[in-house]
């Protein structure tokens, strides 16, 4: 991860704190030239670009304290989709501040070899996240198709019991989980084809595919085909949910701190990578 010293940027725990006096909240980095967006920023906030050489960073005046609110995290996703829209963006984690502008445009010039060549490799491309959830209720075919369920099956309709009852449960609940990453390793090897990278995300017993995929823009089209295709062929063991396209949070290392925020302020809080995209569906 690109880092920067302490004093340059900051981001730190979940909860509201208060912010220093002149600070700048920080959205992303992008090539010079783009034009400043139009949404609103963090507390409505005005958005400008703040240049040096090459680079710019989006920026607006930090509000007093920051919260995780949803208008808040919105907001953040807001300024980067405009962004995003006109190219490539480095994006910040939600509630990243810089202690001023000298300070900022300083840090740009320093990093700028490490964020132009991160800029590169993502250019003309987006992110497709792709999420994978166990289907409960196919227990039927489950049955039919495994000896060891079919059997335990029997002996609890023989006898009936609580216990018996949850051994079945417990089976079934495994075998669902089962069925579910082996249809999860089948749309991985489906869909990393078309990707030029892939990240994979954390996974459990329900949830077991996260990934992002780095798609070219043209190809983003036929990504989203191939995604309908394998919800279609896998819904009775999977149900997919796709995300994007989003910038590209996943394949850059973004460039913040846990360490004290600038001017003796306490860190602000700092929110989820994907400020916006927790939930699932498809964002045009």
């Amino acid at each position: 991860m690109a880092t920067a010293p302490s004093a340059v940027l900051s981001g730190g725990a979940p909860s509201a704190a208060p912010v220093t006096t002149g600070s700048l909240y920080v959205y992303g980095i992008a090539p010079a030239g783009v034009r400043a967006p139009r949404a609103a920023g963090v507390d409505g906030a005005a958005v400008r670009l703040l240049t040096s050489g090459p680079l710019c960073a989006a920026v607006s005046s930090a509000p007093a304290e920051i919260r995780a609110r949803r208008r808040h995290l919105a907001a953040h996703q807001a300024v980067l989709d405009e962004l995003s829209g006109q190219g490539p963006v480095l994006p910040m984690r939600f509630a990243v501040l810089a202690q001023d502008e000298d300070t900022l445009g300083s840090y740009l010039r320093e990093q700028r070899p490490q964020f132009e060549t991160q800029l590169e490799r993502i250019r003309g491309c987006v992110e497709m996240n792709v999420k994978g959830h166990t289907v409960p209720g196919c227990f039927e075919d489950l049955v039919r198709r495994d000896e060891k369920l079919r059997e335990l099956a029997r002996r609890t309709r023989r006898r009936p019991d609580y216990d018996a009852n949850v051994r079945l449960g417990e089976a079934l609940a495994r075998a669902v989980t089962r069925e579910a990453r082996h249809a999860a390793r089948e749309v991985l090897d489906r869909l990393t084809p078309l990707a030029r990278r892939t990240a994979r995300g954390e996974v459990d017993d329900t949830v077991v595919l996260s990934a992002s995929f780095l798609v070219p823009a043209e190809a983003e089209q036929r990504f989203r085909k191939a995604v309908e295709e394998q919800a279609r062929r896998q819904g009775t063991r999977l149900a997919l949910s796709l995300t994007g396209p989003l910038p590209c949070y996943s394949f850059v290392d973004a460039p913040t701190t846990a360490g004290p925020a600038a001017g003796g302020a306490r860190p602000a809080g700092a929110g989820p990578a994907r400020p916006a995209a927790a939930g699932t569906g498809t964002r045009r």
